[in-house]
């Protein structure tokens, strides 16, 4: 998959929100970050602030912020569950955000309260449809 005139591709092993977040699970946690498609429409990331481990997260609701040299932008929870891990990284180094969204870009490790709510996001076809 590609977009609209971007060469980046979307990872057919994860699922997204049509709010441009992704999700990978491993085991029982899911990891979370913003995709490829939202950190280039960001622009240079200068900024992440992240949930404290142990918070619990509501789907759809807020995590936290990206702000970049174009905008501020809410970070928004793709399932519902507590949050195990956060990316420290991203603190002195926020643009692993757009030099690797869904690698060293990671944002949240989420210990998954329903296992079905990931099947209900897009896979990656569905995504890209959002993005076109």
């Amino acid at each position: 998959m590609f977009f609209k005139g971007f060469t980046m591709s979307i990872p057919a092993d994860l699922r997204y929100t049509k709010e441009h977040e992704w999700v990978r699970m491993e085991g029982d946690e899911a990891v979370v970050g913003i995709t490829a498609f939202a950190a280039e429409q960001l622009g240079d990331v200068v900024f992440v602030e992240l949930p404290e481990v142990g918070a619990s997260l509501e789907a759809n609701g807020t995590f936290g912020v990206v702000e970049s040299v174009k905008s501020v932008s809410d970070l928004y929870v793709p399932i519902s569950g507590e949050v195990v891990a956060i990316n420290e990284a991203l603190s002195d180094s926020p643009e692993q955000v757009n030099e690797a969204p869904y690698g060293d870009g990671w944002m949240i490790r989420i210990k998954v309260a329903n296992p079905a709510d990931v099947e209900s996001l897009l896979d990656a076809a569905a995504y890209g449809d959002v993005t076109s």
